[in-house]
Formats: C-alpha cells, structure tokens, sequence
C-alpha cells in the first residue's frame, strides 16, 4: 500500500472501474481540472475550497457513487486466485471481509500485488474486492479517488474503515528488518585467493537484487543512496546491500565495480545479475508502477 501525503493537486485523469465480467464495457469516469494548486490531505473528509468552472462537488459526485456501483470480486487465501483476477496496475482498491463488512480502502502502484500480501497477512479480513484503475496516474489523481471512496462510504456509514482508523497498522505493509551489509573479503590485510571482479560477479548472480551504495542501508552516506534504500524498502523488497566505501572490508571496490558495470556512478542496482542503474533509473521505474513488474520475472 502507498502512503498518502500530497499537498496539492493539479491533474488531468480517467478513473476506470475494474470488472472481470464486462472489462471492455466499464464506463470511464473523467475528472477534469484546470485550477490553481489546492491543499488536498487525505485524513481529513472535508473538502478544501475549489476554483473552477465546473463545480468540485460535480466532479466528485460522479466518483463517489461508483464505490457502491463496483463489482466486488472474490478473494481467498486458499483458491489464490486473487492476482490472476486483479489488475496489476496502480488505483483504489477496497476490502470486504466475508460479511460483506468495508474493512480498507488503500492506493496501490500494483492492486493484485498488495491485495495478495492482504491475503497473507489478514486472511480473515479478505472475502472480497472493489478496484478502480487510474490510467495515466499521478498522486493528486490517486488521493482524489481514494478521497472519493472514503467521502462515500463514511456519508453511508457515519465512521471511517476500521483500516483506515487512526493509529491501525493492520493493513500496512511494516518494514522488513535491517539485515547487515554484506562484504567481500575477511578484512584489508586479508589476502584474496580470487580476483575482486569475481567476487562482485559471484554476489550480483546469487542473489536476487544487491544495492551497491555509498554507506550502510542503515545509514546511508548520500542522498542518492538513501532514496534507492527507500524505494527498496518501501515496497518491501527482499536485498543485499554493500558498501563501496568501505575500504576496510571492500577495498578497491569502487573502482572495480566500475569498470566491472561500465557505470561511473553510485548507487548501482543489480538484479539477477544485470546492472539495472542507478536511483534516477530506479525512481523513474518507481514512480511508473514498474518495478514490482522487473522483480517478478
């Protein structure tokens, strides 16, 4: 689940509702905007003041109805279907328990890839699901269909999603604990038996994705390093970290490792042993929903 902390909103979306009936059939809903940038936060209900020529509460409205118009779509921790039913693409989603009762509404960079670790985690609280698709995503457009949801279900209800309930951890994603930085040799005055270059082969070829960053993963020495442990951690990806400035335990790593990669620059992110760049390329893939996709493969 992504969290939500935007502070403005300026956009240009279509929100597609999901279904796995009558995909090719399901309306689309356009939110047009054209304003200037307005304070949006998405735990509180109320709706900021707008200035444009089509009323805020019209564009609203037309997404708030379509939380009760969306088809549910069954889930189980058993038949494990839910990824195949689901997009993996970025909106809304919604989860019933199997009393039909709303227990979350969440924003996803991928729907059936947090809807399965729900299935994991809380298999008791998962019976059903509504989804909704942004195209074209942005934050602003993400926290407006999540806003319009929760405005619609709280209007029907009077209370907000025990999920999304103030101080509720239940349904998000916790951070996998610190492992330690891996390193190359025993120590500097160590002699090594193989070349460095071989051991930087052998470690980026048995395991899945190595982040090689200026300082530790708990303590980052640069801030393009700290933005791709981030990005890793936050979609609570499974990787082993060494530090090229350790000359300690990694002596002349640096060096090598660049000419190893043919890459001038740190960070660098390996998976299955290729070079898939550094934090621009890495933030870039973030950002476009495409980096839970590189890691599936």
């Amino acid at each position: 689940m992504a969290t939500i902390n935007f502070s403005s909103i300026q956009s240009l979306s279509t929100l597609r509702f999901f279904s796995s009936s009558a995909s090719q059939n399901t309306p689309s809903l356009l939110f047009n905007s054209q304003t200037k940038p307005c304070a949006i936060f998405p735990s509180s209900i109320s709706l900021k003041p707008y200035n444009s020529d089509k009323p805020r509460s019209l564009l609203v409205a037309l997404a708030v109805k379509n939380l009760g118009e969306t088809e549910q779509l069954a889930v189980s921790a058993e038949n494990g279907d839910a990824s195949g039913a689901l997009p993996s693409a970025t909106g809304v989603y919604a989860v019933y328990d199997k009393n039909d009762e709303l227990q979350f509404i969440g924003i996803s960079r991928n729907i059936a890839a947090s809807v399965s670790g729900h299935l994991k985690s809380v298999p008791e609280l998962c019976g059903s699901v509504k989804v909704g698709v942004v195209d074209e995503p942005d934050r602003a457009s993400l926290t407006q269909a999540w806003k319009s949801w929760m405005e619609e279900y709280i209007k029907v209800s009077g209370k907000v999603p025990p999920g999304n309930e103030s101080g509720n951890i239940t349904w998000v994603r916790q951070p996998p604990k610190k492992k330690p930085d891996l390193r190359l040799t025993p120590g500097r005055h160590m002699q090594l038996t193989i070349p460095l270059e071989d051991l930087i082969d052998k470690l980026v070829k048995e395991n899945k994705v190595v982040a090689f960053i200026k300082g530790s993963r708990s303590a980052p020495l640069c801030g393009f390093s700290q933005k791709v442990i981030g990005i890793l951690e936050s979609e609570g990806i499974d990787y082993e970290s060494v530090d090229v400035l350790d000359e300690e335990y990694n002596p002349g790593l640096r060096e090598t490792l660049k000419k190893y990669s043919n890459w001038p620059t740190f960070p660098q992110i390996f998976v299955d042993g290729e070079l898939v760049g550094g934090c621009d390329i890495l933030s870039s893939m973030y950002e476009k929903g495409e980096l839970a996709g590189l890691l599936k493969k």
